[in-house]
């Protein structure tokens, strides 16, 4: 078959990569001059595996409340008159309940889950490289409450399966020595040891290599105009260099997938939102991070990357801007100078921000779509790289006809008509 995708990110590269292997012949249209350039470009640098659960949960709406009060807040919000962002929050407000919480959440990790065998199986197979550290993630508390809180949780995670532990405030020490010099803003931390760390964008880049080599196409530099239908189908994809012939198009464009699918009656609820990172290098590795901390206070990740170290995080709804705003990067060096004060130059950061594809339920939307020969793999939010493996195969199997592996019915856009 002939499988055109949209857009050369994590999640449309790994398409691409499991279609080619798939025996398809695959073509990747973006209107970027590289794989990886939008928001798979600078994210926070973190397979969490352990962490996929919805924003949308039990008690978010006072907690989203008090972070809008927040100096450094975590979440940013932008009075504008944007029926999408309303819309997008009244359906998030309504999975904030228990029951959506669950449904939602197993939804989740069973992706996760099956993305992290398949991220495994690429590694054995071609033997990727890209800063990677398979030495767990730490969410670090700075508030004894936040680790009742954990405690409360730990419980489900076990009833997951998850492997996981809680930490006191020398627990987390052990696990990221670094941390001594701030022993005293320390309450203690959950440990996930399975969870990994990388650069998405050099990821994104040397598989997206690999996909050439085997055969992929890539189309750099070439805007979409749109998806061609015949007769109701999804036949090809028109680009300013002529129109791309699919048997199967596949709609990987992250934020801007819902744009391209509205002209063709497909309505997505997803959303761009806004996230930030610094990257900034290592003055003194002895006081760097070994892996991943996760601020919980401030939600921001700070990761170990090679001879860097990347601080992402913020939630700023704001449409499709993509303006650098100082006030989010004063968050960002606020979390790296309180917990590792001599890791690196704040100063010497490299600030950038990219737009999230999120979903009101968390749950990325991956599969077919009503319209023949049309197929979605977006809004996985901040865990595009964490499923990307994982719904890149799922994919791959949907397009060939094969049966997948996991259950894949209610990750389509499907659900969101019952």
């Amino acid at each position: 078959m002939r499988v055109v995708i949209l857009g050369a990110g994590v999640v449309g590269v790994s398409t691409a990569w499991h279609c080619v292997r798939a025996g398809h012949e695959v073509t990747v249209v973006d209107r970027q001059p590289g794989a990886g350039l939008e928001t798979s470009f600078a994210n926070a640098g973190q397979l969490s595996y352990g962490f996929a659960a919805p924003w949308a949960a039990p008690g978010m709406p006072l907690k989203a409340l008090k972070w809008l009060m927040m100096k450094h807040r975590p979440l940013v919000l932008w009075p504008r008159p944007d029926p999408a962002m309303l819309g997008w929050l009244w359906r998030m407000l309504g999975n904030c309940t228990a029951e959506a919480f669950a449904r939602n959440r197993a939804r989740m990790l069973r992706l996760a889950e099956y993305s992290r065998r398949a991220m495994a199986s690429l590694r054995q197979e071609t033997g990727i490289a890209y800063d990677g550290r398979s030495r767990g993630t730490l969410q670090l508390f700075r508030k004894p409450e936040q680790l009742e809180e954990a405690a409360r949780g730990s419980a489900a995670l076990a009833a997951l399966g998850l492997e996981h532990r809680l930490l006191d405030a020398e627990g987390c020490i052990a696990a990221e020595p670094a941390l001594a010099l701030v022993r005293e803003r320390i309450a203690g931390g959950l440990s996930m040891p399975g969870d990994e760390t990388g650069d998405a964008h050099l990821f994104t880049r040397r598989l997206a290599e690999l996909a050439a080599d085997a055969g992929a196409t890539f189309r750099y530099g070439t805007p979409v105009a749109g998806i061609v239908t015949e007769g109701g189908r999804a036949v090809g994809v028109a680009t300013g260099q002529g129109t791309l012939r699919a048997d199967a198009v596949v709609v990987a464009a992250g934020s801007y997938s819902t744009a391209l699918l509205a002209p063709l009656g497909v309505v997505i609820p997803v959303y761009p939102v806004k996230g930030y990172s610094l990257t900034v290098p290592i003055e003194d590795e002895a006081f760097a991070p070994v892996s991943t901390v996760m601020d919980e206070t401030y939600k921001v990740g700070i990761t170990r990357l090679g001879d860097r170290i990347r601080i992402g995080g913020t939630a700023e709804l704001a449409g499709f801007s993509l303006r650098l705003r100082a006030p989010r990067r004063a968050t960002l060096e606020a979390a790296l100078t309180t917990l590792f004060p001599r890791g690196g130059d704040a100063a010497k950061g490299v600030f950038w921000t990219g737009l999230r594809p999120m979903t009101p339920d968390g749950t990325p939307i991956v599969g077919a779509t009503p319209v023949p020969g049309l197929f979605v793999n977006t809004g996985h939010g901040t865990l595009g790289w964490t499923m990307a493996a994982g719904s890149g195969r799922l994919l791959a199997d949907l397009i060939s006809g094969r049966e997948p592996e996991i259950a894949a019915g209610d990750l389509s856009v499907s659900r969101y008509a019952a």
